[in-house]
């Protein structure tokens, strides 16, 4: 992932990052409640009005930050973007370039829910879902995301074929869409089966798919 890309898909924090303002820090504090919000009961559930009974501020005081409902969606989805890469992308890319990257990214990605403390599940899941046949602001940051994650999540197989740990002809792309579909139904399949049991059988998915282009496989 590239300095621009990442910049791109968040904003990563530091450090050496200055130190908020109150204003900065508010709406953080803001921020960290609608996603769980978003997580919980989906985007359109977010309201000036359920966000301030939520974080016991005012509706007017909510409206410094965001003067819209709209405004406000478009913010959450940002800043689950934000947690996501900086949960699941960054801490694998300190793997070196391979099938380790790959499998970083699936483990990183299968329990970051969990890991991130958000109880209704992954909220650009929610939002995919959410808005898959409603046009408007929200549909398409949501399809700008994806096509950041997709592209992000093909280089990275590509990156396993040009290390040889994957057979040449193997179409990047094509595993890109595979792997998004495990973790996508391991994330259905927990009510179903339980988190432990859904990333076990995502696990074994994901091995197998790597599995059938291992460079012996294909000959």
């Amino acid at each position: 992932m590239t300095k621009n890309e990442r910049s791109y898909y968040s904003r990563r924090m530091s450090s050496s990052a200055p130190r908020q303002t109150k204003g900065e820090e508010t709406r953080s504090q803001i921020l960290a409640a609608a996603v769980r919000v978003a997580s919980e009961t989906g985007f359109e559930s977010l309201t000036i009005g359920s966000l301030a009974e939520r974080t016991g501020m005012s509706k007017s005081g909510l409206f410094a930050h965001f003067g819209s409902k709209q405004e406000l969606q478009v913010a959450t989805l940002d800043e689950a973007a934000r947690r996501f890469t900086e949960a699941v992308f960054l801490p694998a890319m300190k793997a070196p370039r391979g099938l380790k990257r790959l499998h970083a990214l699936f483990e990183n990605w299968i329990t970051w829910p969990q890991t991130a403390r958000l109880p209704g599940g992954c909220p650009i899941d929610s939002a995919s879902r959410e808005y898959d046949h409603n046009p408007g602001a929200m549909r398409d940051a949501i399809i700008e995301r994806q096509k950041v994650l997709d592209r992000e999540l093909t280089k990275a197989v590509q990156m396993a074929v040009d290390a040889g740990e994957l057979d040449p002809r193997t179409d990047a792309r094509q595993v890109a869409f595979e792997f998004v579909g495990i973790v996508m139904i391991s994330f259905r399949t927990e009510m179903l089966f339980g988190p432990e049991e859904a990333h076990r059988r995502a696990r074994t998915s994901f091995d197998r798919l790597v599995g059938q282009h291992a460079p012996q496989a294909r000959r």
